[in-house]
């Protein structure tokens, strides 16, 4: 497998990295993570007229600009590198994945186009309160109706959603232990933000009473949306890996730049062997994510164009979302120290990224729990 870039995609990461170097600061991030919504509405509108990074991997049929998941891969690393500040995970990797997994050629056309448009941003919300992130976190319930579905439950820890238009929730049919996927309206469901470690990107609390779903939001039902929401979670790891690969990145190139122009006992500091290894170390890190995710993303370009590798998706995405967000969360600790004193200090960048590299670490199933989930792919269920 070739993991070298094409030209298209290395010209991709280019754009992505001179745009966000304009419009992702460390001023204009700070300037967004204080507001409660999260992000710039008219930095947004220009991402999606202007850039049109949320068609990348929607299929030309939709009005999608039918590339793959290498190439939305690419732009996660850019995010994390600059921590944009967007709605870009819970639209893209989280909804058009949940879509393009569970949805029907109407309903596709239908979401698809209000996303490729830019005229509204998406959710998925499925987590419980408890402390797992698998289908098995599911606890909202569902009960069929006769023109669709009754909606009860509440979700925790949904990217953006106090300020989604649609979200994509799971349920679990009432007495019973299928789940389904349903498309509900915000302004069907009460919703409010719940503030986190991680400032710069946003997470809210969503609750449905008596929401009533029509026949033509109902994506999967009858227990057939397990598999699926399992798919859509594996491909969802791979973009958060991938994010969690640039925030390894830059962590290590702020320390680097830092070292080379800090002096202490008259030399400067990146001259002593301790700072050489450390910095080694993370590039080692690195190098490794690297190869972890665009692993993985070749494996989600094949499922999505319809190969059979369920089994292999979920493995890639598990390895690649254990040892990128302990790899974002090693590089960032070790930024703290080779920052000294300073590093620990609210002028600096260092700290943002450490918090979201810790929250990222937690979220979508820490590396214990994608660990095991690996073992049982291997090893089998009876482990």
């Amino acid at each position: 497998m070739d993991f070298s870039f094409n030209q298209d995609q290395l010209l991709i990461a280019d754009s992505a990295a001179a745009f966000l170097s304009s419009v992702s600061d460390s001023d204009a991030v700070r300037t967004s993570m204080q507001t409660e919504q999260g992000y710039d509405s008219a930095l947004w509108t220009r991402v999606t007229q202007e850039m049109g990074w949320q068609l990348t991997h929607i299929p030309e049929a939709y009005d999608g600009l039918g590339l793959g998941y290498v190439e939305l891969c690419i732009l996660f690393e850019q995010m994390g590198q600059h921590l944009f500040c967007a709605p870009f995970l819970s639209t893209t990797a989280l909804a058009v994945n949940a879509l393009l997994v569970a949805g029907n050629d109407q309903q596709k056309a239908q979401h698809l186009a209000n996303i490729t448009s830019g005229d509204a941003h998406y959710t998925l919300a499925y987590s419980g309160a408890g402390r797992q992130w698998g289908v098995d976190s599911v606890s909202a319930e569902y009960e069929l109706t006769s023109n669709g579905a009754l909606l009860n439950g509440q979700y925790h820890y949904v990217v953006d959603g106090h300020t989604a238009d649609y979200l994509i929730v799971a349920a679990r049919k009432k007495s019973a232990t299928g789940l389904g996927l349903f498309i509900v309206s915000a302004s069907d469901v009460e919703r409010s933000w719940t503030p986190s470690m991680d400032q710069t990107r946003k997470i809210a609390q969503v609750s449905l009473n008596n929401v009533q779903v029509i026949s033509g939001s109902i994506l999967m039902h009858e227990g057939e949306a397990s598999q699926a929401l399992s798919q859509i979670l594996a491909l969802s790891n791979i973009a958060i890996a991938a994010e969690q690969m640039g925030v390894a990145e830059k962590t290590l190139s702020l320390s680097v730049d830092y070292i080379a122009e800090r002096k202490q006992f008259g030399r400067v500091v990146g001259s002593f062997q301790a700072m050489k290894h450390k910095a080694a170390d993370m590039m080692t890190k690195v190098e490794a994510a690297r190869s972890a995710v665009y692993y993985a993303a070749c494996i989600a370009d094949e499922f999505l164009q319809g190969s059979p590798l369920e089994d292999e998706l979920e493995e890639a995405a598990s390895i690649a979302k254990a040892y990128c967000c302990e790899a974002a969360f090693y590089n960032a600790g070790v930024a703290l120290q080779m920052h000294g004193g300073v590093g620990f200090t609210w002028e600096y960048d260092v700290h943002l990224y450490f918090k979201r590299a810790k929250a990222a670490q937690l979220s979508f199933g820490d590396s214990a729990f994608h660990k095991e989930r690996i073992a049982r792919i291997v090893l089998g269920e009876s482990l």
